[in-house]
């Protein structure tokens, strides 16, 4: 296999191929990437979501229905703790647009969220202005567009964002990754035409006890999971229900979806959606399949 590695939207990439990629696709990526970062990083001070954060209005974009609908799904399944207005509890933190990494008090996410953010397939505007934050599943969905902007190329492909990767043709074994110990693993799962995304509170923490996975209603990081893995056919779904998994409601949302999943909780206990392909290494500390 071909590899490409390269750095964007604050990660490391990784795309594997079995032909080498040629320039052009790589300008393909690199525009697709870009374009997507414009548009909806709230770390960039000229992006689209920028503006509507700091004069309200809209922007056009096609990942506007895909991305809000999902979020639409996920809010309603975790009662309110996934919030795409986020944005305001994280920089209350410390996790700004400038990386300040300095807390102060907690700030929950507004919770009419859907009254004050409306769009349709190919739109998002809000009705004062509203800072957007779509980490709950926007890097599996660049996944996913970066794999559709590669669909010509033949034979297999991997593309790998700092962990969320989406396979298409031969299958790949993947360790989870040890929230605690980036040197073990828990466990290992095998990925063919699919998508596997984690989510851990170890990847972006500062602070005492400060990390990026907040529970909306609060703005307090989350106590209770420390790392999270879902297997679904696409990225973006993935990643979804990677986030939804931190949270009461997040197996059924799984389920509804057709999603394997693995959690670990911050005390060592493993659990796994029922039949998961999975095959995990901690013998003794599994816990029930599906609770929340």
């Amino acid at each position: 296999m071909a590899s490409w590695r390269f750095e964007a939207i604050g990660t490391h990439w990784d795309i594997e191929s079995t032909v080498a990629l040629t320039e052009a696709d790589r300008t393909a990526v690199s525009a697709e990437v870009e374009r997507f970062d414009r548009e909806w990083s709230r770390f960039r001070p000229d992006s689209e979501v920028t503006r509507l954060g700091t004069e309200g209005g809209a922007f056009a974009s096609t990942d506007a229905g895909p991305m809000l609908d999902a979020y639409r799904a996920l809010s309603a399944a975790t009662d309110g703790a996934v919030n795409p207005l986020v944005a305001v509890s994280l920089a209350a933190i410390g996790y700004d647009a400038e990386y300040s990494l300095v807390p102060g008090e907690p700030v929950r996410a507004p919770s009419d969220w859907e009254q004050r953010v409306a769009w349709t397939r190919s739109e998002v505007a809000v009705t004062a202005p509203a800072l957007l934050d779509v980490g709950a599943l926007g890097k599996g969905r660049l996944v996913d567009l970066v794999l559709s902007t590669l669909s010509h190329v033949p034979g297999d492909l991997v593309v790998d964002a700092g962990g969320d990767i989406r396979v298409r043709g031969a299958g790949v074994r993947i360790g989870l990754e040890h929230p605690y110990d980036p040197q073990k693993a828990i466990g290992v799962v095998g990925v063919r035409d699919g998508a596997l995304c984690a989510s851990a509170v170890n990847r972006r923490a500062w602070g005492s006890g400060l990390h990026h996975v907040l529970d909306a209603r609060t703005g307090v990081p989350v106590q209770t999971w420390a790392a999270t893995w879902a297997l679904a056919p696409d990225a973006m779904t993935a990643d979804a229900v990677a986030t939804a998994l931190f949270f009461p409601g997040g197996p059924e949302i799984a389920a509804d979806w057709g999603v394997h999943w693995v959690r670990m909780s911050t005390d060592g206990r493993v659990q796994r959606s029922p039949g998961g392909p999975a095959e995990l290494f901690l013998s003794g500390k599994t816990g029930p399949s599906a609770p929340n």
